[in-house]
């Protein structure tokens, strides 16, 4: 039976919660989710080391006690970066041991996979076709790097996310199948998946398919693990969520997603909210009410991972 399963990513929830203990009870017990896509602020590559063991250890414990699984890493809003894309090759360095890093974190919380944006070039990159073919090559090498050393890691899979403006990859479904079918050739040590989001496209598209949610899910489904969901409304233009008041407006409708789904040949998907709640009232307060009300919309047609 193909049965989807709902995720939270952790975005939405960086510096209104610090704590391993204090994130995994408030999903567990506050959103009502047993599964996190967890975002690097609560565990960041670039802290020192023993801080890194303990928090580890923290969120282990966690998990033991809330029965909350971590299922995978990925960089979030604010670490939304050039990455292995940056002119720089010592930064593109710096973050090639940054990634490692992750993979060995990702690895010691249980999670199988680990994710970002493939690569974002600058204006000046993207428009010079030599400098963005070359970047392009360093970025898939240095993603090649990463498959090895998450492999030994003990990881199952990579994931790179199609996003909505060219120089970011993957911008419309032409564009997003090509780049994809340009990965797999590219002998990674563990597959290197897509991660849909529901809300991206780029909107100057002549193709309406571009910024149909729907038809981007019936092409990519079966290489999409993991599709980042949340309401979506015409233009764009925010990462609401499933409350009465955007769901009156918004084009997801959780019976007709998993349709294109199935439409496309995905089995077993983890749908991921991935939501964001400006620092402004009330919407600051409610982050944590409005997430638990997306899991309770979605709770009758998905697996939430928690026994109720």
């Amino acid at each position: 039976m193909n049965k989807c399963s709902l995720s939270i990513n952790t975005n939405p929830l960086v510096n209104r919660i610090a704590g391993a203990g204090q994130l995994i009870d408030c999903i567990a017990y506050e959103i009502g989710c047993g599964r996190v896509q967890l975002t690097p602020e609560f565990l960041n590559p670039s802290w020192p080391a023993p801080v890194l063991r303990r928090i580890v250890s923290e969120f282990n414990a966690a998990m033991d006690r809330t029965g909350v699984k971590i299922t995978s890493v990925m960089t979030s809003t604010f670490l939304r970066l050039n990455h292995f894309g940056h002119p720089d090759p010592q930064l593109r360095n710096y973050y090639l041991e940054w990634f490692k890093i992750l993979a060995d974190l990702a690895s010691d919380i249980g999670a199988c996979s680990i994710g970002s944006q493939f690569a974002i070039l600058t204006h000046a990159d993207w428009n010079d076709h030599a400098r963005r073919a070359a970047i392009i090559e360093a970025a898939v090498d240095n993603w090649r790097i990463v498959s090895e050393y998450g492999r030994d890691a003990g990881l199952s899979f990579l994931y790179w996310e199609p996003m909505s403006v060219a120089r970011e990859f993957g911008h419309t479904i032409k564009d997003a199948a090509i780049f994809q079918q340009y990965l797999e050739t590219k002998q990674f040590a563990m597959p290197m998946h897509m991660i849909l989001d529901v809300d991206h496209g780029d909107v100057s598209s002549d193709d309406p398919d571009d910024t149909d949610p729907y038809a981007w899910v019936s092409a990519f489904s079966k290489k999409s693990p993991i599709i980042h969901i949340k309401q979506s409304s015409a233009n764009k233009s925010g990462h609401w969520p499933f409350t009465p008041e955007y769901n009156a407006a918004g084009k997801i409708e959780p019976l007709r997603l998993l349709e294109a789904v199935e439409n496309g040949g995905g089995r077993n998907n983890e749908l991921c909210l991935e939501l964001a709640f400006r620092e402004r009232e009330p919407n600051d307060t409610k982050a944590v009410s409005a997430l638990a009300s997306s899991v309770a919309h979605w709770a009758p047609y998905v697996d939430i991972g928690l026994q109720k």
